[in-house]
């Protein structure tokens, strides 16, 4: 989206508990927050999904990506089992609750309101046509993994 455009998402909370989403205006970052919708208590090695208590209906062509907060792992000790979640244009429904999925790696408790997860929305990946080559530049780097450690 251009600098100056603004995009228009509509939003459906699942929960009057949580505050609502706010963007963080004249700053540099443009990821918002989610909070946690409901009390949960977690056994360390135990999985599920956590209530956002949003659904939104996102601007066609857009995609929604969900990752962790930068101090939730430290926090909560959970960690999200899919690494980056990404929510599309299509999941809209009526029911279709974000959640973040979470494993536990020692025992913890989360609460209505603690922020757990972000989120931004991208532009989704253009069509794509594929050209079978036979050898794709001169210069090779070395395999996967050759650039070092320092």
């Amino acid at each position: 989206m251009a600098e100056e455009e603004k995009a228009h998402i509509r939003i459906k909370y699942f929960s009057r508990e949580i505050e609502h989403l706010t963007a963080i205006e004249g700053k540099k970052s443009d990821w918002i927050d989610l909070r946690c919708a409901e009390n949960v208590t977690l056994k360390k090695g135990e999985s599920r999904y956590v209530r956002l208590g949003v659904g939104m209906i996102l601007p066609e062509g857009y995609e929604a990506h969900v990752v962790p907060r930068s101090s939730t792992f430290k926090n909560f000790g959970i960690i999200q089992t899919n690494h980056m979640g990404v929510i599309d244009h299509a999941y809209c429904g009526d029911n279709d609750e974000w959640k973040y999925p979470v494993l536990a790696v020692r025992d913890t408790e989360l609460h209505v309101n603690d922020r757990i997860c972000q989120f931004r929305i991208e532009k989704v990946q253009p069509q794509i046509e594929f050209e079978e080559v036979d050898h794709l530049m001169d210069e090779d780097r070395g395999g996967f993994g050759s650039t070092g450690r320092k």
